[in-house]
């Protein structure tokens, strides 16, 4: 990806701190696209040189990059042998199911004060346009559509009740367990079965300021997460005992 390169030399010290920390956020939002599209498996490992030599850009936005990765969770770091693809458990998914469960249940106060005081129709509408598209993918089960939108429609929704550091919290667990679910979803003849598209249900119960609709349909997003997980976690058994 040579554009990576391009404007990163010369300039005066704040634009080159600019360009770096620019290059840093696009090899950063690159790889983490390489682990959510499966190109980067559980595991795999690699080193800052490889990936530097990929993008034809200096070691140093690459290094950064990684240790951005690493302190979301994504990648593991190892100081004799580079970076590899964290490899999150089932137990693991289900805690951040859980994890989220908890958090989004703390928010429904929020939308019982605001009952009277619905979102902005603007707002809802960019989140409502995400949800569409969500659905439509998880429908068709285009997998790759559904993550950005799915992405992009639950950090919309949590940022119209909740602040950014709770969004930023929130938004790391749906990554995590993107990264988790993809290797599984991909090599599942049945993928299509187990993608939830029930984003409008959320986003018309918020336009109305139900919270109870909301905590039904966010309850049942879980469920089905869950479910996905025992149907994991029976598969694998059944592997072990067949071989």
């Amino acid at each position: 990806m040579p554009g990576y390169g391009s404007g990163s030399g010369g300039g005066s010290g704040s634009s080159g701190a600019v360009t770096r920390n620019t290059l840093r956020q696009q090899i950063a939002d690159a790889l983490r696209d390489e682990v959510l599209a499966g190109r980067m498996q559980p595991g795999q490992e690699f080193t800052v040189k490889e990936i530097a030599d990929q993008y034809g850009v200096s070691a140093t936005p690459v290094r950064e990059a990684l240790v951005d990765l690493s302190a979301q969770g994504l990648l593991d770091s190892d100081q004799h042998r580079g970076f590899k693809v964290h490899q999150f458990s089932v137990d693991d998914y289900r805690t951040m199911v859980d994890t989220r469960s908890l958090v989004v249940d703390a928010l429904f106060g929020r939308i019982e004060k605001r009952r009277h005081t619905p979102p902005a129709p603007q707002a809802l509408m960019s989140v409502r346009r995400r949800a569409e598209e969500a659905a439509r993918a998880a429908r068709t089960g285009d997998l790759d559509i559904l993550i950005g939108y799915d992405l992009r429609f639950w950090r919309e929704l949590g940022a119209l009740v909740a602040n950014r550091y709770i969004c930023d919290f929130l938004h790391r667990l749906r990554l995590q367990a993107w990264v988790f679910a993809v290797p599984f979803l991909r090599a599942d003849p049945e993928m299509s079965d187990w993608l939830w598209g029930g984003h409008q249900d959320i986003v018309d119960a918020v336009t109305k300021g139900d919270a109870d609709g909301v905590r039904a349909a966010i309850s049942a997003y879980n469920d089905h997460a869950l479910v996905w997980a025992d149907r994991l976690e029976r598969r694998a058994q059944r592997g072990r005992q067949e071989r």
